[in-house]
């Protein structure tokens, strides 16, 4: 779309041409091509100069995706609104050429346009059917990976932008850098060849983890990584791959990071069958704990802990050992699982009471919740005093007949939040 063409129908009053412009425009916010901060840029301009033709552009936009816009950011239309009202209040006090402009009949209709749309009065109009069909086409071209965001309209009318605008970090190639731009291109050559190294070396052997490998040690956060793995084109049981890989990740490194629980939760939040694969992951884990090196296993037993602390999993997941045999209790073992239950009572108590309670009551997990009571007294508790009174509430939690939280749900919460939903920082490479 030419955006410096439209400018110039704004500049010449061709209403006619902007109309039609301005429409195709509005309709590209409707069908997700571009996002509505664009269209609110788009009326700020118009709103600092409020002319006529401004006038009825900005009517043209309101009336056409006003109500979409306004559900997609109320905050910004409330500034676009305290725009329109501050320019208003400039004319007033102006010529009586501007005080006439406000007086228009065009004028008024679109303050009473926004005025209704400001207090959710406008009904937004009722999708046909051709934009429905529209939308489904759309759609199965995956339009919503090349939506644009954070674009600004005074960017597309940069005169020396040259075609690199929809790049992170709003690299313009002008000129007089080509240069510049080929060494930026050389270096994510660069970078995703090393990427795909680490991948090697990390026994991503498949086509399908080598990806999914890849997106999340790149991942600006995990959302970023999240909405990515979701796009992966990947067939047949290869989704299964996601979660090993994000377990697999967070035991090479060096330092325990939460960016793999957080991202995994996301998952498991997403998708119940991640949250099956995960657990079918834990359980091999298991059964190479002997195996396994002291940093990988103690990676492991903080992840654990903190699937367990975030709700996103139970302590059920360690129904497929026997924490109470002591012939299956070899030192490994028990180093491994002691430093699981001491990440997991780092937890505030309202946390540990609830992660216990959940496998209370339920007559299959009795010897679970046997064998978790015995293993935290004889290696948990005698090997750290200081863990005492957290003891006291988990074996209390565990024989909680009620299965019920003692704490109420807006203190539970409060909990969880600062348990879990503080954004981890993204992974160094390993």
């Amino acid at each position: 779309m030419d955006f410096i063409g439209m400018q110039d129908e704004c500049l010449k009053e061709d209403h006619i041409s902007l109309r039609n412009l301005t429409l195709l425009l509005t309709y590209l916010c409707i069908f997700g091509v571009c996002s509505s901060d664009l269209i609110y840029d788009f009326l700020i301009m118009l709103s600092k100069r409020l002319r006529e033709i401004d006038v009825s552009t900005i009517l043209t936009v309101l009336n056409c995706c006003g109500m979409k816009i306004r559900s997609d950011d109320p905050t910004a239309m409330k500034n676009f609104i305290q725009s329109v009202h501050n320019r208003v209040n400039e004319l007033k006090a102006a010529s009586v050429e501007g005080q006439a402009n406000i007086n228009g009949k065009r004028m008024e209709f679109m303050l009473e346009t926004i005025f209704d749309i400001k207090n959710n009065k406008k009904r937004p109009k009722e999708e046909t059917a051709p934009h429905g069909r529209i939308k489904k086409w759309l759609q199965k071209l995956r339009v919503e990976e090349i939506l644009i965001r954070g674009l600004k309209w005074s960017k597309l009318l940069d005169p020396d932008n040259k075609g690199q605008w929809w790049l992170s970090g709003g690299m313009a190639a002008k000129t007089d850098n080509v240069q510049e731009v080929a060494n930026t291109i050389d270096k994510d050559v660069l970078e995703a060849q090393r990427m795909l190294q680490l991948a090697s070396s990390q026994r991503m052997n498949t086509d399908a983890r080598k990806a999914i490998f890849c997106i999340i040690m790149s991942g600006e956060d995990y959302i970023d990584a999240f909405e990515k793995l979701l796009r992966l084109d990947l067939v047949g049981k290869q989704d299964r791959e996601i979660m090993r890989v994000v377990v697999e990740c967070c035991l090479q490194e060096k330092i325990f990071n939460k960016y793999y629980t957080t991202l995994a939760s996301k998952l498991c939040e997403h998708d119940k069958n991640h949250k099956f694969t995960l657990q079918f992951c834990i359980w091999d884990h298991f059964k190479e704990l002997e195996s396994m090196q002291l940093l990988r296993s103690m990676n492991l037993a903080k992840f654990i802990a903190e699937m367990i602390g975030s709700f996103t999993l139970s302590l059920a997941v360690l129904k497929s050992v026997e924490l109470s045999d002591v012939t299956q209790l070899t030192p490994k073992r028990i180093m491994h699982f002691r430093m699981l239950f001491e990440a997991l009572f780092e937890y505030p108590d309202e946390v540990i009471w609830n992660s216990f309670t959940r496998v209370a009551v339920t007559p299959e997990l009795e010897t679970l919740r046997h064998g978790i009571e015995f293993f935290i007294r004889e290696y948990v508790v005698k090997t750290n005093k200081a863990l005492a009174n957290k003891f006291k509430i988990s074996k209390k939690a565990l024989n909680n007949t009620e299965g019920s939280p003692h704490v109420s749900w807006r203190k539970w919460l409060l909990c969880l939040v600062k348990a879990k939903f503080c954004s981890p920082p993204p992974p160094s490479p390993l």
